[in-house]
């Protein structure tokens, strides 16, 4: 790290300390939240210093080794998506914990990397109920600003969000819903592909 970023890093952290509402930092540590340090500090306020800043690669890739949720969420908001490579994707997700923090990153930045499809379907068939959430979430946002996927993805989507909608996670259920319902959107043909897969395992929801 050079001498630079770690100042620069210093008087970020210093700001979150200005910024810091005590009352949300404790209603996220009862919902699970863990974060060695937690000030917080709003997505609204994050987002502000990030267009502040500007987007920095060596800075994000340090606030995200810092173990203290306001570093994290910045460190996605300040990566260029143009720039990060897709190692460092799968490593960030690997030291990912929360929900929050998955939907973060989908959200803030692996919608935009030129790769997303390929992580999205690699961590839909993960385990971890983070990275299901993270996938489900990247392909929200793709459906949304209409990219379609080939035969194979449908079928592979398709099947994948059914099964994640029966796990029992709800974190994982709604995001795989949420999916769904945007892969619908795509059109009547997608609508009808999702609704008779729904209805062949009894979820006649959408």
């Amino acid at each position: 790290m050079t001498e630079e970023t770690s100042t620069r890093i210093r008087q970020i952290k210093q700001e979150f300390r200005l910024m810091m509402n005590g009352e949300a930092s404790r209603s996220m540590r009862e919902k699970g939240l863990d974060y060695h340090l937690n000030w917080g500090v709003s997505f609204m306020d994050l987002k502000k210093m990030a267009g502040e800043i500007g987007q920095d690669y060596e800075l994000a890739i340090e606030l995200w080794k810092e173990n203290i949720r306001e570093c994290k969420i910045l460190a996605t908001l300040l990566m260029p998506p143009d720039e990060m490579p897709i190692e460092v994707a799968r490593i960030w997700m690997e030291q990912t914990h929360s929900q929050e923090m998955a939907e973060m990153q989908a959200f803030n930045l692996y919608q935009h990397v030129p790769y997303a499809p390929v992580l999205a379907y690699q961590w839909m068939a993960q385990e971890r109920d983070v990275e299901q959430i993270c996938a489900y979430n990247i392909l929200s946002r793709l459906f949304m600003r209409g990219q379609e996927p080939n035969e194979r993805g449908i079928h592979e989507f398709i099947d994948q969000a059914v099964t994640a909608m029966q796990s029992g996670s709800a974190g994982v259920t709604h995001a795989a819903m949420n999916a769904v319902s945007r892969f619908a959107e795509l059109g009547i043909m997608y609508e009808r592909m999702a609704k008779s897969a729904l209805a062949r395992q009894g979820l006649n929801w959408l």
